[in-house]
């Protein structure tokens, strides 16, 4: 099977604006590709740039994209390992691109053997219920209680709490989150890099009386180094995260006794080729795993099901990205959420794409 052209779009969703310890985002940067071949089967992929997180941005990515479907033009669509292999030696990093390329070859595999995603991953893939967290911007303490009440009304089961600011406000942020919400409701909380080593101590051994599961990303991943320590001394667990690109990174870490759990995202590992190598690692470190994102659409989001349901190392689910903000949702078919459980569709493939009446408002290039 031959790649015969690729359409390349700007996919910007608008965003109400969502806050983390590195920055707002007000639109979701995205990028949407359609693959064609010669034997008419079609794979979509997309990604979300994170510029504060991964360095990439919406153009960035473009570019990249451009250069990377004339690459694989006239080439085997069902060689996952050279294709991806042909853009790492092109370029280095780029991870969030490579990713959606990544998501293209995964979906025209499985769409060729007539399979869900999740099936061809895993043949033996097991029923597991997937029960997604929600997640609260960074805002006042007040504020962010408030929207705890609101999700709970929704019928949220577990919040997801972005902190990273200064630690004795992120504190009262969890404070008031718990006293705002039922004990049986589940805190996680995310500082995505925000705190120094001695900000992470102090908030974490505050917080641990709210009976939070764990932290995600407590400090910057030059701080690495002092990690185990951070794991040793804290009642919280620490989740990797922004230290977790790779699985080179999940052996480093896991070596050195320096987190409990890792967060995977196609957008960091380039995809599912590298996340079940990051997978496999943690699985015989004994370091389960969730499965995140960035700001992805519904499209993407059921690849990251697809891929959860088929790994059993998974064990958390932070597979809210479309409900964080965006304001439409362009995708047709898909995940469906019932009560935040997550299904996957039985289709082949990826089982999804994006409503063509929106892609023609979109920028693009034809490859």
């Amino acid at each position: 099977m031959i790649f015969t052209a690729f359409e390349i779009y700007k996919y910007s969703i608008p965003m109400h604006p969502f806050t983390i310890a590195t920055g707002t985002m007000n639109f979701a940067q995205n990028i949407f590709i359609k693959a064609y071949t010669n034997e008419n089967i079609v794979g979509v992929g997309e990604c979300s740039a994170f510029p504060m997180i991964v360095g990439e941005t919406q153009e960035t990515c473009f570019v990249m994209a451009k250069d990377f479907a004339q690459l694989w033009k006239d080439k085997d669509a069902l060689d996952i390992a050279a294709r991806m292999s042909e853009l790492h030696a092109f370029t280095a990093y780029n991870a969030t691109i490579k990713s959606a390329f990544d998501m293209v070859l995964y979906d025209i595999a499985a769409k060729q053997v007539g399979k869900p995603l999740y099936s061809f991953l895993n043949p033996n893939a097991k029923q597991k219920e997937m029960i997604t967290d929600l997640t609260i911007g960074i805002d006042t303490p007040e504020n962010m209680a408030a929207k705890a009440k609101e999700f709970i009304e929704r019928g949220v089961q577990i919040i997801k709490i972005k902190l990273g600011k200064h630690p004795a406000e992120d504190v009262e942020r969890v404070k008031q989150i718990r006293e705002a919400v039922h004990p049986f409701i589940t805190l996680r909380v995310d500082a995505n890099q925000g705190w120094s080593y001695a900000d992470a101590e102090f908030a974490l051994n505050e917080i641990s009386r709210y009976d939070v599961e764990f932290c995600e990303q407590p400090m910057r991943r030059h701080h690495d180094p002092v990690l185990p320590e951070l794991v040793l001394n804290s009642p919280v667990k620490i989740m990797a995260d922004e230290s977790v690109f790779d699985h080179h990174d999940a052996k480093r870490l896991i070596a050195a006794k320096a987190c409990d759990y890792v967060n995977i995202k196609f957008a960091k590992s380039g995809g599912i080729l590298e996340a079940i190598k990051i997978s496999e690692v943690c699985k015989q470190g004994n370091i389960p795993c969730m499965m995140g994102g960035m700001l992805e659409s519904r499209l993407a989001l059921t690849a990251f099901a697809h891929f959860a349901k088929a790994t059993d190392n998974i064990r958390f689910y932070d597979m809210d990205t479309c409900m964080l903000g965006h304001k439409l949702d362009p995708v047709k078919g898909g995940l469906s959420f019932n009560n935040f459980s997550v299904t996957v569709p039985e289709e082949p493939g990826i089982g999804a794409d994006v409503d063509v009446d929106f892609l023609k408002n979109l920028e693009s290039i034809l490859i």
